[in-house]
């Protein structure tokens, strides 16, 4: 692993920029697939059924649909790019060999933390650190992580854990 303070080399990601087009493109043609979504992904899908019934009475949950709700599918287009920006943050840490304990990467995770507040629900260093257990625990979770770079998913659990508690939400 490279120590703190060594400079980030952003890893040539095509891929990523082909998926942010296509997201894009996606949005400005289909906006009533995205109107009145709950997930993150901004598109309504198949698992919305078991997020509610996993998580329908919990705060965090009431606080999305609340949020979510009002958005308009600029709204969700905005939110998929905040997160695909954190997710690709990870991977050139990642991909650079950053250690997960390095002030470096222990910003990304503040940044993911902040993603997840700005735009779904007030996200604890508890709250992210069970989402860190889900990603390497629900294959979809990993598929999503280790689609971009194998090892990707337990990199981001392993970041999100060594996160040190605090007393702020931030």
């Amino acid at each position: 692993m490279r120590s703190a303070g060594t400079q980030l080399i952003p890893v040539e990601r095509p891929e990523i920029m082909l998926r942010t087009k296509q997201l894009l493109e996606l949005v400005d043609l289909e906006p009533h697939l995205i109107e009145g979504s709950t997930l993150n992904s901004g598109i309504v899908n198949e698992y919305e059924p078991e997020v509610a019934e996993r998580w329908g009475e919990t705060a965090a949950f009431q606080q999305s649909q609340a949020r979510t709700s009002k958005y308009s599918h600029a709204d969700f287009a905005a939110a998929k790019i905040d997160q695909e920006a954190v997710t690709e943050r990870f991977a050139t840490a990642f991909g650079n060999g950053i250690d997960c304990h390095s002030p470096e990467v222990q910003e990304i995770v503040v940044a993911h933390r902040a993603a997840i507040s700005k735009w779904f629900y007030d996200c604890s260093i508890e709250m992210q650190r069970n989402l860190a257990l889900m990603y390497i625990s629900d294959e979809r979770f990993k598929k999503y992580y280790d689609g971009r770079v194998r090892g990707l998913a337990q990199y981001v659990h392993d970041s999100i854990m060594n996160t040190k508690n605090m007393n702020t939400k931030n």
